[in-house]
């Protein structure tokens, strides 16, 4: 059975750090793309961060370049956000995903709809 559980949320200050992780299983994710997305109250699902499948190539929202860096450890199953000088306009449930990259393995999905698997969400508050 699949599973994706996210860790490290948490409420913190502005200009603070936080580092989020997600944890995968039941099945092999060496092939799948690995993302990091966001939801604030009323509003949609906004892509945050990519990863392909090896960690070669990566692409994140404007609105985080420079301050969030997302990295995976294939070894482990692991994805990270490490996020830093967090703002008020950074609070939202942030949900890892997943999806099979096998046919375009250098592609970076921005869009809620092109991944498979998700993980149930961790708060991040950041208070000004």
């Amino acid at each position: 059975q699949v599973h994706l559980v996210e860790s490290g949320g948490g409420l913190v200050q502005a200009g603070s750090s936080l580092r989020l992780s997600c944890a995968l299983s039941g099945r092999p994710w060496n092939n799948y793309a690995l993302g990091w997305f966001r939801q604030a109250p009323g509003k949609e699902r906004d892509f945050v961060a990519g990863i392909n499948w090896n960690g070669g190539r990566t692409d994140y929202a404007d609105s985080v370049k420079g301050r969030f860096t997302i990295s995976r450890d294939n070894a482990k199953d692991t994805v990270d956000l490490q996020m830093g000088n967090l703002k008020p306009e950074d609070t939202a449930v942030y949900y890892c995903a997943a999806r099979d990259s096998r046919a375009t393995p250098f592609t970076i999905v921005t869009t809620t709809a092109g991944y498979q698997y998700w993980g149930q969400g961790t708060q991040v508050t950041v208070s000004s």
